[in-house]
């Protein structure tokens, strides 16, 4: 395999980091503390696994009415998002414990639930961690072609209401990953910088028993139990997934597609204009910093710039770290980019995709600083 990819120079970002790692390190340090997860970790994978299966469970027995099983279908589509968010996202990062085995067992909920953990690794923690709002290389921007999310994508005519049909697609969100865009990457001979990919024997085979046991209780047993028609069945999985796939769709665009986030792209020898530290600063933005039950559900997710900083430490360190980040980015020049608000970046984000299904460039506009 073959990788032909963007390249970072060297800056005054390697200074940057080197700094806000010693910090970082200190805080640790000072506080005797582990980076990785702690007992609230597995009482949130409880809890949110419990909002997932509970729901399930319940639906499974017939005690209820159609409609009363549609809203339980639609709790636990937000039960799914939340173990995407909060516990296997965490688990495929390293950060929820010091064990790898631990990590290797939790990550498997991602496929407990219909991702790919083996995919996911390569689409998320390799190329969209490096290669963060790379037109053309950065996968989490070539979600469909309904959508233009970087000003360098081809505009097509219907992208100038893609900020009306946005939410619509975004509730596809799963759905189509569970049914599709796992199997597009992995047949994919050229996947974002990586040339002619090939996959171990035991990757594809993770996969496919993954698949295979979410549709075994998601789409065959509700079918062969749940005491009513086949058609309301599948709508109340269509509202599973329409729940789980907005709120996923969504949290994940507020952190790259805003007003103040940039598209940088290489040079025609491939050579990124900022080093990858400064890079990261200037594609990344936070939202919603000090709502702790959004922190808490969505994993500090909207702590997006300590995340791309440091994946490998849990995410119920970040809130306590931004005020690191923040601290030192504005001794270099860095920007700090964040929405005080989750609506406030919602709107943000609506805002760019209409701008960018126009063809007017809004990127870089200056951020929002997070208040002390």
């Amino acid at each position: 395999m073959t990788a032909v990819c963007p390249s970072f120079p060297p800056g005054q970002g390697g200074l940057f980091l080197r700094e806000l790692r010693a910090e970082v390190d200190a805080y640790f340090s000072s506080r005797g503390v582990s980076t990785k997860g702690s007992l609230g970790m597995v009482a949130k994978t409880v809890a949110l696994l419990s909002l997932t299966f509970v729901p399930y469970a319940l639906i499974l027995s017939g005690w209820f009415t159609p409609p009363a099983m549609l809203g339980l279908a639609m709790l636990s589509g937000v039960g799914i998002a939340g173990i995407g968010f909060s516990v296997a996202h965490d688990a495929l990062h390293g950060a929820y414990s010091a064990n790898p085995t631990v990590n290797n067992a939790i990550g498997y909920s991602m496929d407990l639930v219909g991702g790919s953990s083996y995919v996911w690794r390569i689409t998320h923690n390799i190329i969209h961690h490096t290669y963060t709002n790379i037109h053309g290389t950065d996968e989490d921007l070539a979600v469909s072609p309904l959508l233009r999310l970087s000003p360098h994508a081809p505009r097509r005519w219907f992208h100038r209401y893609q900020h009306l049909y946005a939410m619509v697609l975004y509730a596809m969100t799963t759905m189509f990953w569970v049914f599709v865009k796992d199997y597009k990457y992995l047949l994919a001979k050229d996947l974002g910088p990586y040339k002619d990919k090939r996959h171990a024997g035991g990757d594809i085979a993770t996969l496919a028993v993954g698949k295979v046991v979410y549709y075994g209780w998601s789409v065959v047993i509700p079918l062969l139990i749940v005491p009513l028609p086949w058609w309301q069945i599948v709508l109340g999985m269509l509202a599973a997934h329409g729940v789980a796939g907005i709120i996923l769709g969504i949290v994940f665009q507020l952190a790259h597609v805003v007003e103040q986030t940039m598209h940088p792209e290489p040079d025609l020898v491939g050579l990124m204009p900022e080093d990858w530290p400064s890079h990261e600063m200037i594609t990344t933005a936070n939202f919603a910093p000090r709502n702790r039950l959004l922190t808490w559900y969505v994993g500090g997710l909207n702590h997006q710039i300590e995340h791309h900083l440091f994946p490998k430490v849990c995410s119920r360190h970040y809130p306590a770290l931004s005020v690191i980040v923040r601290r030192v980015a504005a001794r270099h020049g860095l920007p700090y980019h964040c929405h005080d608000t989750f609506f406030g970046a919602v709107r943000s984000h609506l805002r760019t995709l209409k701008a960018f299904g126009a063809g007017r460039v809004v990127e870089g506009a200056p951020g929002v600083p997070l208040p002390v």
